[in-house]
């Protein structure tokens, strides 16, 4: 599966070894630091499980050989399931009937994602084919403050939006306005500005949603926010600054633009037909929201009720597939990890998982954060939310963007150029502490105990 344009370096070459420890010295820590959320049962080498060792072969892996992403991924999940059916059985029981079981406890999810990954790659084409994109440059400044705003734009859209159709559209605009030459940079801070915009609304991000349906009240993930809008600034400015210098702005769009409002109306559908069926299952069937794909079978359903209407192009589906299958992949893998417990709640551990959901799924780590409770839930929801950004693949977002750039499938570019997603993550998260200050929630479920959470720190005593 060959990458135009994606960072190489043969192995043969001098400082590689070196350049490769870089890139995988993150995740390898992170699956290190495993026997602290893993159950104690399992063999293990030097205390870390077995299928913490796969996952992190299978991570470094896909970091090293960026060429080869799709088949890194479906081998790891294939020796790491043959792994739990041979000698540790999975959450639901041993053996074939326990992986049968585990898939049908985590159909919905992949299914969702697969059928909003797929539909949103059609709908960012169907916004680019609107022609709003080339109409911008008559309202954005015509240097880097313009490349800020529109990443404003995303953060803002995210609020509301799935976070996958606000990157995509995010990226829509920008492959126009800068000429197809997009930033490695700047298309890693779309995606931590889409994360971003997502985490402080309970309608802006599947994690958050969780919680919601989970009885968290939406005020307490608002707080997000705080950290959020640091964190935007932080990476915004320079990723603007870098995409000015790689691919200016369009100075002045093309003449006699005529804006397909037939296309802009079919986008606006599809996206209300998402809100409204999120939202109405949170709010009025919650109880069935986890029994079949709705949301990414309403997106389905809308694009092709309007198919009559505009053609949508059927052709990118074929590598928007191959993405997709890619990121399932990596969650299946991770839902297979024996991540039974987490440590004591506090903003630490919010912080840690924060740079876990880089490389773990991070809907698993909600989910154990709120059987777990006892967190202050606008920081989880930062953490788990913006934290996927500092990887092309660690949130929905990004592997859907790399599908429209493929040159940014490659990790040690998407750190290396990005390195602004990281520093942002970790100012925003401490703005919050020191703004905010920790206040850890009560349980929100009856019967849940937290693992002995810390006393409050008020605002200032971070």
């Amino acid at each position: 599966m060959p990458i135009p344009g994606c960072y190489n370096r043969r192995l043969d070459r001098g400082g590689t070894l070196h350049t490769a420890h870089r890139i995988v010295a993150g995740p390898i820590a992170l699956i290190a630091s495993a026997p602290a959320y893993a159950a104690a049962d399992g063999p293990a080498v030097l205390g870390v499980p077995v299928d913490f060792i796969l996952f992190g072969i299978t991570l470094f892996g896909v970091a090293l050989f960026h060429r080869h992403t799709l088949r890194v991924a479906l081998a790891g999940l294939a020796v790491i399931t043959l792994y739990k059916l041979g000698f540790t059985g999975f959450k639901a029981g041993a053996g074939i009937s326990g992986l049968i079981a585990h898939l049908h406890s985590e159909w919905v999810i992949l299914s969702n994602l697969l059928c909003l990954l797929l539909g949103f790659a059609l709908l960012s084409r169907h916004f680019e084919k609107t022609r709003v994109p080339a109409v911008l440059p008559r309202f954005l400044p015509h240097d880097w403050k313009g490349a800020f705003i529109m990443l404003v734009m995303v953060f803002v859209l995210s609020s509301f939006l799935d976070n996958i159709a606000a990157a995509l559209i995010g990226g829509a605009m920008a492959h126009t306005l800068f000429r197809a030459k997009v930033h490695i940079g700047y298309l890693a801070a779309i995606v931590a500005a889409s994360n971003a915009g997502g985490s402080g609304s309970v309608v802006g991000d599947t994690t958050t949603t969780m919680m919601w349906i989970d009885g968290v009240d939406p005020l307490d993930v608002f707080e997000a926010y705080v950290a959020a809008s640091v964190a935007l600034v932080i990476c915004g400015i320079p990723a603007a600054m870098q995409q000015q210098r790689h691919s200016p702005i369009l100075r002045h769009e093309h003449e006699h633009i005529q804006v397909d409002w037939t296309r802009l109306g079919i986008v606006f559908f599809i996206l209300i037909t998402a809100i409204v069926t999120n939202v109405t299952l949170n709010v009025k069937f919650p109880e069935i929201s986890d029994r079949f794909p709705f949301i990414g079978a309403s997106v389905v359903i809308a694009l092709v009720l309007t198919v009559p209407l505009r053609r949508p192009d059927w052709e990118v589906l074929p590598e928007s597939f191959k993405g997709s299958i890619f990121l399932l992949s990596l969650v299946l893998s991770a839902t297979l990890m024996p991540v039974e417990k987490l440590p004591a709640a506090s903003w630490h551990t919010a912080m840690g998982l924060g740079f876990v959901s880089a490389v773990f799924d991070n809907i698993p780590l909600t989910a154990l954060a709120l059987k777990q409770g006892g967190y202050d839930w606008g920081y989880l929801a930062y953490a788990v939310g913006f934290g996927g950004s500092m990887i092309w693949f660690g949130s929905s977002a990004g592997v859907a963007l790399s599908n429209m750039f493929p040159e940014s499938k490659s990790v040690g570019r998407w750190l290396y150029h990005g390195w602004h997603v990281s520093l942002a993550y970790v100012l925003g998260f401490f703005t919050l502490l020191i703004v905010m200050g920790w206040h850890p929630n009560p349980p929100h479920k009856a019967g849940v105990v937290p693992n002995s959470p810390p006393a409050a720190i008020a605002p200032g005593h971070a």
